[in-house]
């Protein structure tokens, strides 16, 4: 029994080795006949150190802080309107014209009455009165004076008994009464000129008053024509040829709406305003802004921050900035939507790869080097966006061979074939 043990262990034996010898056989004529794959070529960048510009992205929106309601300044029928809707206007030029007939009968009557008021002055400064009560008292004066040589004359008569003292008391008692008169004539006098000079001066205020009714009359004729008080894009009108324009009317005729330059609105957080204002170490107002458009482009023009609001929003936390494009073409209007880059940082000796190199899964982000003509994968910490650049914040180091193209394609370990990587031209916008 021991003996036939011994042989089935054996012969198991032989059969083990015979299968082990049959499969190492199998594994190497199948390595040997395995093909052998060619090195996938990609497109390689030279991993540098560079100072980089750090931008900041904020949704916007166009306005116009000085938009103008045109409205009338008197009643009237619109007689003309002298724009198109939608056209460029000019500060002063007429946009309607109202009927003119009665604010012109206005005028010629306003004038009148200024002509009557002057005529009136004209003949209250000549003091007719005033001369009249001059004669008076001169007359007065003069038969005072015709008494008193009288009375001078009998005085040394009627002493040498050469004339009667009736004759005497007689022209004292004439000249009491011319002096009287003269005194009576001379209140007169003063009276008049006091009158005179009242009159002159009340008709000097007439004068004046209707000048200002004229003044008042022609600017009221002024007002029939419309005008644009400042430069701009003029809307839609309101009021038709034929409608009545009230100056009391709650709906303005049009607006206009200056677009050069055009207001820009933004937000930003607390904490964003803080940093950019220790970053800039300048003044808000001096950092340059770029405006991206709805479609993509950016408009072309560099703008400015004007000013702030005065507080920050308690509800969102956030800040609200005002700025200004040039718009000479008004090419922007007002209540467009786009996003404004800010500059806020620079980052000094720093890794720069394209976005493109960069892989993710599953939250992990790695890109493909190139070592030794093979493919090695290395786990990288990303940084700040520089439009289609990303920095490198750790991973890679000066002098890396970082694959841009062709990465979906590699293993770790595959053999490459490597060369420069040309980056396409960015279209201008």
């Amino acid at each position: 029994m021991v003996k036939i043990a011994q042989y089935y262990a054996v012969v198991f034996v032989a059969i083990g080795v015979a299968l082990l010898n049959a499969a190492c056989s199998s594994k190497a004529s199948d390595a040997k006949s395995a093909p052998q794959f060619p090195p996938t070529p990609v497109s390689v960048i030279e991993a540098k150190t560079e100072n980089v510009p750090i931008y900041s992205d904020y949704s916007a929106q166009t306005f116009s802080r000085d938009m103008v309601d045109i409205r009338g300044r008197v009643d009237g029928y619109i007689d003309r309107r002298l724009f198109q809707v939608g056209a460029d206007v000019r500060a002063g030029q007429p946009l309607y014209t109202l009927d003119r007939r009665p604010y012109e009968a206005e005028v010629q009557k306003a004038k009148g009455d200024l002509q009557k008021a002057l005529a009136d002055l004209d003949f209250a400064r000549k003091q007719v009165s005033v001369s009249q009560a001059e004669a008076d008292l001169a007359q007065a004066e003069a038969n005072s004076l015709k008494a008193l040589n009288d009375v001078n004359r009998l005085q040394p008569l009627v002493k040498q008994e050469a004339a009667p003292t009736q004759d005497l008391d007689n022209a004292i008692a004439s000249l009491r009464a011319n002096q009287a008169a003269s005194n009576a004539k001379r209140a007169n006098l003063d009276q008049t000129r006091l009158q005179a000079r009242t009159q002159i001066d009340s008709v000097t205020a007439q004068v004046e008053a209707q000048r200002a009714l004229v003044r008042t009359a022609e600017l009221n004729l002024e007002y029939a024509t419309i005008r644009s008080p400042i430069s701009g894009r003029v809307g839609d009108t309101l009021i038709n040829v034929g409608g009545l324009v009230s100056k009391t009317a709650a709906l303005p005729l049009t607006t206009v709406i200056p677009l050069d330059p055009i207001w820009v609105r933004f937000k930003v957080s607390e904490g964003e305003y803080l940093a950019t204002m220790k970053r800039a170490n300048t003044e808000v107002s001096r950092l340059p802004l770029e405006l991206l458009l709805a479609d993509g482009s950016t408009f072309p023009a560099p703008g400015r921050i004007q000013n702030t609001v005065n507080q920050v929003d308690p509800k969102t936390g956030t800040l609200e900035l005002q700025a200004t494009f040039p718009n000479p073409r008004h090419t922007l209007l007002p209540g467009q939507f786009g996003r404004v880059r800010l500059r806020v940082n620079e980052r000094d000796g720093v890794v720069v790869i394209p976005q493109r190199a960069l892989l993710e899964l599953q939250g992990l982000q790695s890109v493909f080097t190139v070592v030794d003509g093979k493919a090695v994968v290395r786990s990288v910490v990303m940084g700040d966006r520089v439009g289609q650049d990303q920095i490198v914040d750790q991973g890679l180091k000066p002098g890396d061979k970082v694959v841009v193209e062709g990465a979906m394609k590699l293993r770790p370990g595959a053999p490459v074939t490597a060369q420069p990587y040309k980056a396409l031209p960015v279209p201008k916008p």
